[in-house]
């Protein structure tokens, strides 16, 4: 196969990252103990405060730890105590201690990939944070470029390809997240690459959107299936 530029996610791509929420919120459902709302509908007022802040707030653990803290606040059938907020607020703070968890087959797959093709690394979030797992990861230096933007939308994208000088044509986004990953990078004519991941943000699921794409779409099941579509 020619030289092709593969644009890799992180999170949830490359390695673990939404299961430390997904622990977090289920220690606050524990805490928060409701005695009406059952827990998912104490999800879905975490969702819609997430959703109403990600504007302003970003993403990232520290948005989340004060997501969860508004939650908390808005449906606490007690009194909120300085003491309470603070326990809240743990549940979020310790997602920065969790050991980078690299998915299987991530490093030896981009180890050969880096050989062949040009890899890119795109990632969206708080900077200095997705920075930090970039550097704890050991990936680093499989990339000819990493970049942290605050959102991934078609924006993004055509930034991105014009600043490296991408043929959109050889040019594949490799994910997790359909509304993220997926469908901006089918929508402004890249190809794309969809690895379903089991604990997907619930604010990230969308349906795959072929509509008037250009670029080729594969859906695979694991990440080390990449050698079979790129180094053959």
């Amino acid at each position: 196969m020619a030289m092709q530029h593969l644009i890799f996610d992180a999170d949830d791509t490359l390695w673990e990252n939404n299961i430390h929420f997904e622990r977090a919120i289920e220690a606050f459902l524990d805490f928060l103990d409701h005695s009406r709302l059952t827990r998912q509908q104490v999800r879905d007022v975490l969702d819609e405060i997430e959703l109403a802040n990600l504007g302003a707030g970003g993403y990232g653990s520290a948005a989340f730890t004060r997501n969860l803290s508004a939650c908390y606040e808005r449906l606490a059938e007690r009194q909120v105590a300085a003491e309470d907020l603070r326990a809240v607020m743990a549940f979020g703070e310790r997602i920065l201690s969790q050991p980078v968890e690299l998915i299987d087959g991530v490093q030896e797959t981009l180890a050969l990939l880096a050989q062949r093709h040009d890899l890119t690394l795109l990632t969206k979030g708080h900077a200095e944070e997705q920075q930090a797992k970039i550097d704890r990861s050991g990936l680093a230096g499989y990339f000819r470029h990493a970049e942290v933007v605050p959102e991934k939308d078609p924006a993004a994208y055509h930034a991105l390809v014009a600043r490296l000088e991408l043929d959109p044509a050889r040019t594949w986004m490799v994910g997790n997240s359909p509304k993220s990953d997926i469908n901006p990078a089918l929508a402004v004519g890249l190809n794309a690459v969809f690895i379903p991941h089991h604990a997907t943000w619930r604010l990230e699921h969308q349906e795959v959107d072929t509509t008037g794409a250009r670029g080729r779409l594969l859906v695979l099941e694991r990440f080390r299936e990449l050698g079979r579509h790129f180094l053959d």
